[in-house]
């Protein structure tokens, strides 16, 4: 199957149902797991923000990533480089 050029993939329900229920039980299972453990509640609510963090953090990257990869599908190539390199 070939793809013109400004065309997108869609994902199915079923893909995007799964993946919506994983991470709800993801998230559910670790808030769970923080409550439950005994510890203070400083190094429970540690654990919150951090897991907080962590989640918005990975929404963010990945979104840079998809911007990334469709830009470069239409653009004209440009040179790469490495989030260490300066240009």
């Amino acid at each position: 199957m070939s793809e013109t050029p400004g065309s997108k993939q869609q994902n199915t329900a079923a893909f995007y149902g799964q993946a919506v229920a994983s991470f709800a039980v993801a998230m559910a299972a670790t808030a769970i797991g923080i409550y439950q453990l005994s510890a203070d509640a400083w190094v429970r609510g540690f654990l919150a923000i951090a897991v907080l963090y962590l989640v918005t953090s990975s929404f963010t990257l990945a979104k840079v990533i998809r911007d990334r990869q469709e830009g470069a599908a239409g653009a004209v190539p440009s040179p790469s480089y490495g989030p260490f390199e300066k240009h």
